[in-house]
Parts: C-alpha cells; structure tokens; sequence
C-alpha cells in the first residue's frame, strides 16, 4: 500500500499539457468515485490563460477539473487530448 501511496505524491504539482504542448496548470488532486474506486476528474492548480478558452468544469471553490479520461500519457508532464477536454 505505501508504494501506491508514493505514486501518487509522485503526481501531485507535475505539469499538465495538451499533446500539442499547452500548458494548462499542474495537478493539485485527483477525485474518484468513491464505492467503485473508479478515477473521475484531475483538479488544476495554477491554471493558465490558456485553459480561458477552453469550456472546462469547475469545482465549488473555482479549481478547473479535466476528466480522467483525456489523460494520453503521464511521464514527465501529464498529458492530455484538448479534444477530448471540449
């Protein structure tokens, strides 16, 4: 269990990017559903003018969230599909 938990410290403040290299802002949390365990939406902090012209929800205290499911690749950036975010 602790090697899980080291992953996701691992996650929290990188950067997330479109595939065609926009910067969006950097993870601050990830919600998931919580009786199926199920990953639903990363939560951005830092968010940049870019993300302005993209129609993204909000969370209650005004974080930007994506939906897990844009995620491309995570490496050294999270990377995700701006198609999949409109």
């Amino acid at each position: 269990m602790q090697e899980n938990k080291n992953i996701f410290n691992a996650l929290l403040g990188k950067m997330i990017v479109t595939k065609e290299g926009k910067r969006l802002g950097f993870l601050k949390d990830i919600t998931f559903e919580t009786k199926s365990g199920e990953l639903v939406n990363l939560i951005v902090k830092d968010a940049t003018p870019y993300t302005k012209n993209l129609n993204l929800e909000r969370t209650n205290s005004n974080d930007l969230l994506i939906s897990y499911s844009a995620i491309i690749a995570i490496g050294d950036f999270i990377i995700v599909s701006e198609e999949d975010l409109i």
